[in-house]
């Protein structure tokens, strides 16, 4: 019973601050950053995407359709990369958030737990 009463409370107490602070917040500015990297790409390749259609729009200049053309690709090719270095980013930034984040009250109960288990196997046996 007091097991139980100890998991429901663990998530009442405040977690110590780990030793590595500072890291852990880098790597959450670099996420935000990343964020912000992604949706100017995606907004350089709206403005080339509504500039390619409003250049293929005009009529009376037929000599330089090739150019809207042109940014509708590279509108297409800015938005491949930006969604790119986005996903490859975040995937190395949670390799790194897994390394060095480390839940200390967590692994101390799971030890208790662990502990108390094999105490009960072996009470049990002994019977």
């Amino acid at each position: 019973m007091k097991n139980e009463a100890q998991k429901l409370f663990r998530f009442l107490r405040t977690k110590p601050v780990p030793a590595n602070t500072n890291e852990i917040l880098a790597l959450e500015r670099t996420k935000l950053a990343n964020e912000r990297t992604l949706l100017s790409y995606i907004r350089s390749s709206l403005y080339l995407l509504i500039g390619g259609i409003g250049i293929l729009q005009l009529k009376d200049f037929d000599n330089i359709h090739w150019l809207g053309y042109i940014a509708l690709v590279v509108c297409v090719v800015f938005l491949t990369i930006g969604v790119f270095r986005y996903v490859l980013l975040s995937r190395r930034l949670y390799k790194w958030n897994r390394i060095l984040f480390v839940d200390p009250i967590s692994e101390k109960i799971d030890k208790k737990s662990d502990n108390q288990r094999t105490t009960e196997k072996a009470e049990v046996q002994e019977k």
